[in-house]
């Protein structure tokens, strides 16, 4: 039987959360097959980090490269999916205990449950080591089910700079809480959207 690719991307609707002050994500008709005579067109506006997205670096530096400047072969190939629920801060010391050689893409589950429609008061923050340590290992994407990589109220956004500094980029808000540790084959290609600060993404997982 063939392997199947499992979505871990979030469903996109109006009452998906939101950054606490960020425009939130509307769909709706803007002329239905009625008006028009022949066909429904819809339209949405949303912040480019709601839902599943990918960062570019120059969400969080000026001179740093937009979302279409970015290599599409960094978010297609080989991923491995590593659980560290549990752990409040995550760096060298704790990824340490996981077999990471070989690994191109790594993607943390942090917690086993995740609401959609609420923004998180708090998440597991990224140490500051962490770029150095996953570019050792030969890391350049990671992926975690939350927003940021960051404590939510960074202005520092340490981990963000970190991991761009050594090569890595950043997918967040992915849906990991009904999939395995292991191996997989990852898709998440952002949208070619000229000059922006990252892109919302269709992220999917089939297991290798």
């Amino acid at each position: 039987m063939e392997k199947r690719w499992i979505d871990i991307s979030q469903p996109f609707t109006n009452n998906i959360g939101t950054w606490p002050g960020d425009t939130p994500f509307q769909f709706e008709l803007a002329y239905s097959k009625k008006q028009t005579g022949s066909v429904n067109i819809g339209r949405f506006t949303t912040s480019m980090h709601t839902g599943t997205h990918a960062d570019a670096p120059f969400h969080f530096d000026d001179d740093a490269p937009t979302i279409e400047q970015l290599d599409v072969n960094i978010y297609i190939g080989t991923a491995k999916v590593v659980d560290v629920t549990g752990l409040k801060s995550i760096g060298r010391e704790e990824l340490q205990a996981f077999e990471l050689d070989g690994v191109e893409r790594l993607l943390l589950k942090t917690t086993n449950i995740v609401n959609v429609e609420r923004f998180p008061k708090q998440v597991p923050e990224f140490k500051e080591d962490i770029g150095a340590f996953l570019q050792e290992k030969g890391i350049f994407l990671i992926g975690v089910d939350q927003p940021s990589v960051d404590a939510l109220d960074s202005k520092e956004m340490s981990a963000h700079h970190s991991l761009y500094q050594h090569g890595v980029h950043i997918l967040e808000n992915l849906l990991l809480q009904d999939v395995m540790p292991g191996d997989y084959e990852l898709i998440a290609l952002p949208l070619k959207i000229q000059g922006a600060d990252g892109s919302p993404v269709r992220a999917v997982l089939r297991a290798m």
